[in-house]
């Protein structure tokens, strides 16, 4: 399996706009629809990706946690679906409920999003405080398929932590390890490769 790891955006980047649908609602979620949250994470995920299989059924349980504390989530497939099927829309909303993500979890067909996030990888965290600036980006935790490393998110969590204490989290971030975004063809953004 692919090992891609995190672009690191620059810290203090505001968060870029997106305004997607939501395959298990049929909803349009825009980032403006996330004003009131105490700060944000945005994830780009993956129906097949094990790595994001992986953290899956912790991510849904961080996500229901922080929410009773401001903290709103949002999930991002940005999967080029002709070539990997697996990650179509329609099988977005079993994802949604297999795994019983509390948040909605959006569809960038065309990877324009992702480009704006310089996203690389599934799961690719970034997190954004209250001003919508980014304070962290990177790894969920050290948990990787295969490691003896228990899924915790605790590197986000910490994160999460500090931003909510009013606190910048540590700038000492590791970048998050997956597979690479299924690009489609020609739509490589300048900073892959």
């Amino acid at each position: 399996m692919a090992r891609t790891p995190s672009t690191m955006l620059a810290l203090g980047t505001p968060a870029p706009d997106f305004e997607l649908p939501e395959p298990a609602t049929g909803q349009i979620v825009a980032l403006a629809d996330f004003d009131a949250a105490k700060a944000l994470v945005v994830v780009f995920l993956s129906n097949h990706c094990p790595f994001v299989k992986h953290i899956a059924d912790e991510l849904a349980t961080f996500a229901r946690q922080y929410a009773d504390r401001g903290v709103a989530a949002v999930g991002i497939n940005s999967n080029d679906i002709a070539a990997y099927p697996d990650d179509r829309p329609e099988l977005m909303k079993v994802e949604v409920e297999t795994r019983g993500y509390g948040f909605p979890y959006l569809f960038d067909e065309s990877q324009e999003v992702a480009h704006a996030y310089r996203a690389a990888c599934t799961p690719d965290f970034f997190l954004f405080d209250e001003d919508r600036a980014l304070v962290y980006r990177g790894q969920f935790d050290a948990a990787r398929p295969g490691n003896d490393t228990i899924v915790s998110g605790a590197d986000l969590r910490a994160a999460c932590d500090a931003v909510l204490a009013g606190n910048a989290p540590l700038t000492d971030q590791a970048p998050s390890i997956g597979c690479n975004i299924k690009w489609r063809p020609g739509n490589e953004p300048e900073y892959w490769g």
